[in-house]
């Protein structure tokens, strides 16, 4: 059962720009003057972002026109290991709002805890709590951007249990307080 995952664009394309591996199978890249269409992953020339569509899936790519990357090949089928990751990646991605343990995650893909976190770390290199929290901290960066929630709101809103640890995690991963975050995505006013 496939979990509805969103994305904004600008998450999508931070994704692409890293060459996430994790994000295979849950969003494709379109370049509209190539007509091409990639993974998240592809290590072909970057294009501009103004020709860049999105799409959730192959068919909704190719119904518009786009053809297959040749380099990085979307249209294979992946190996166990990388469907695995894939069905993890969209049951956090959709329920990062949730309280989820290792216990559920395990439950939701059919195996057990310890190799589930042994198989995603081997192709992710990291946990999927990790995963997890980096999820939640790009959502609270949206949030943080684009409405006038309060940091506390945004903490909740995004599945953390306790402020600390969301300012705590927040702060190792972006290199800022929420609070100074989002004075720095305010557009400068002249």
């Amino acid at each position: 059962m496939m979990e509805k995952i969103s994305f904004s664009f600008d998450e999508m394309w931070e994704k692409v720009m890293a060459c996430d591996r994790k994000y295979d199978g849950l969003f494709y890249t379109a370049v509209k003057t190539t007509k091409i269409y990639c993974r998240p992953s592809c290590r072909s020339r970057k294009p501009k972002k103004i020709n860049v569509d999105f799409f959730l899936t192959m068919a909704e790519a190719e119904e518009k026109g786009f053809r297959a990357c040749k380099r990085c090949q979307p249209e294979t089928e992946y190996s166990p290991d990388e469907e695995l990751t894939r069905q993890v990646m969209a049951y956090l991605t959709a329920n990062y709002r949730e309280s989820i343990s290792l216990q559920d995650i395990a439950a939701h893909v059919g195996m057990s805890p310890s190799y589930l976190e042994r198989v995603f770390k081997q192709e992710t290199l990291e946990t999927p709590r990790t995963t997890l929290e980096k999820i939640r901290i790009d959502k609270a960066a949206e949030l943080l951007k684009r409405t006038s929630l309060s940091n506390l709101e945004v903490c909740f809103e995004t599945g953390f249990q306790s402020p600390s640890n969301f300012y705590k995690i927040f702060r190792k991963l972006k290199a800022h307080s929420p609070h100074e975050f989002r004075k720095l995505s305010q557009p400068v006013s002249s």
